[in-house]
């Protein structure tokens, strides 16, 4: 593995294998668009609903001749338009989650299209790939947002799951910059994805409250909400969420008021989706900066422990 090519930069066309994750309303071609000309992979979402706007954000990136992705949550689609569009529109790699990739790989497959699916246990990875899955998100339990109830951190899921698979893995959950994507390279990963980092970038379409939020938390800012029924998510402690952390049920009306969370600022209309990373996040940066430091900090670490390993020492 060490001396073959990068597997994720492969598959997706992207020069610096660091993905955008692709939140709900957020994750459209002004964000992703940003991150592609920056060197990484910008990724669509489609987990809206949005079907005809969605698919208009997908026309943009394409007609922009910038790499990126599209994320299929396989739940929340509600019938099989999307995914033939995608497979009609020329598009080179798609993420799937929220649901068994099994019956979509064949006609992405078909397509020319690269799939990796999120998973967040290594009893989803396997069965991904004895499906035929070309990669895996391996999100652990630090990320934002829809949650496993079943907590498994970054650093023991993707160890579990290297130590299994041989498919290209991208990191999710906890990782802002150069030192978690060194972490993550070092157990395994060959890519990082960030979502709660590019929420708070300059290019992000969300309201300056939802990002100065995400700035001014720590370390111990988010709870994991509803971790007896479904969904779970993980998000920012407000006083919308401490209500529903203590009572330890999320009503089914939760989200009616995300986008006036996203784009009204109001932090207290649905829960305000982030993960512990949220901690290491001290200020808005554009995505060329994010990926800039991020990959500058990442070579001067692999430098610095290529050094000790040349010298044989811990100093």
């Amino acid at each position: 593995m060490m001396n073959r090519p990068n597997r994720v930069l492969a598959d997706t066309g992207a020069t610096t294998p660091i993905v955008q994750a692709p939140m709900g309303w957020i994750a459209r071609s002004t964000l992703a668009s940003a991150v592609s000309r920056a060197g990484g992979l910008g990724v669509i979402e489609t987990s809206s609903g949005e079907t005809a706007a969605c698919q208009q954000e997908i026309r943009t990136m394409v007609a922009s001749g910038l790499p990126f992705g599209v994320n299929l949550p396989i739940r929340f689609l509600k019938d099989d338009a999307m995914l033939r569009f995608v497979c009609e529109s020329g598009i080179r790699f798609v993420t799937t989650s929220a649901g068994s990739p099994a019956k979509f790989l064949a006609p992405l497959h078909a397509a020319g299209i690269k799939v990796y699916h999120a998973v967040p246990t290594l009893e989803t990875a396997l069965k991904c790939v004895d499906a035929g899955i070309d990669g895996l998100v391996v999100e652990g339990s630090e990320g934002g947002g829809f949650k496993n109830p079943e907590e498994v951190s970054t650093l023991v899921l993707l160890q579990a799951i290297r130590e299994r698979v041989d498919v290209p893995l991208i990191a999710a959950g906890g990782i802002i910059d150069g030192r978690g994507m060194a972490a993550a390279f070092a157990l395994g990963a060959e890519g990082i994805q960030m979502g709660t980092r590019f929420v708070a970038c300059a290019e992000s379409p969300v309201h300056e409250a939802y990002k100065n939020a995400i700035v001014a938390a720590d370390a111990t800012g988010t709870w994991v909400l509803n971790k007896k029924s479904t969904p779970c998510i993980r998000a920012l402690k407000t006083e919308f969420t401490q209500v529903i952390f203590e009572a330890g049920l999320m009503p089914a009306d939760t989200f009616k008021g995300i986008q006036g969370v996203y784009f009204g600022g109001d932090m207290n209309a649905a829960p305000a989706l982030a993960g512990q990373s949220a901690g290491l996040i001290h200020g808005v940066l554009s995505a060329q900066q994010i990926i800039d430091q991020t990959v500058a900090e990442f070579h001067a670490i692999c430098s610095r422990m290529g050094a000790m390993s040349a010298a044989a020492n811990f100093g």
